[in-house]
């Protein structure tokens, strides 16, 4: 029987190319912001672009915080969804922004010296051997990065990049992972990552 995937439907702009490229590896995907239909999924996926104070609006306005703190399925962030999933986010000026605090840590603004922000464009990635998510991802694998804002090194890092200095590509705790770089636009190294995903 084929697995239940479904999309958090956050209200972001990237929904689309993430259901895409899943439905290229031959799964059903929904994107649903029905707390009965997500709890029920055999993999959930987060997405986001933009700000993390407008994307917690958004799942506090669809009542879906507590959802998402609740799953026990395996849950994957991309981009804004994994900064979604640590505690606090600091991209705003007027203060902190309380996250799902899923996973320890903080979202901060990304210390570059001389180089441009957006961090935007293919950046080779260090990994965990060990690490499912990871599973036939070679390392220093390129994959395609859009973002101003990090979560810097942690034990919960699974996956590391540069740009300037070292912040987090891929954090995991339990049944929750997250990565900075968009799957998406990575080529078969983001297909790859997607499939190991959908094997957990």
């Amino acid at each position: 029987m084929q697995q239940k995937v479904v999309i958090i439907n956050t209200g972001c702009a990237n929904i689309s190319s993430v259901r895409i490229a899943l439905e290229r590896l031959g799964s059903s995907v929904l994107v649903t912001d029905d707390a009965n239909l997500i709890q029920r999924a055999d993999k959930v996926l987060l997405p986001g672009v933009g700000s993390a104070g407008a994307a917690m609006r958004s799942i506090g306005q669809k009542d879906l915080i507590h959802t998402v703190q609740q799953l026990s399925q395996p849950v994957l962030g991309v981009c804004l969804g994994m900064q979604l999933m640590v505690e606090h986010s600091h991209e705003s000026k007027t203060g902190s922004v309380a996250c799902l605090n899923l996973i320890p840590g903080e979202v901060v603004r990304m210390q570059v010296n001389e180089q441009r922000l957006p961090h935007m464009g293919w950046n080779t990635v260090s990994t965990a051997a060990s690490n499912a998510l990871f599973q036939g991802i070679p390392d220093k694998t390129y994959f395609y990065f859009v973002h101003s804002f990090c979560v810097q090194l942690s034990s919960f890092t699974v996956a590391c990049c540069e740009y300037a200095r070292p912040f987090s590509a891929a954090l995991m705790k339990d049944n929750f992972y997250g990565v900075q770089f968009h799957p998406e636009r990575s080529g078969e190294a983001g297909a790859q990552l997607l499939r190991n995903f959908l094997t957990l």
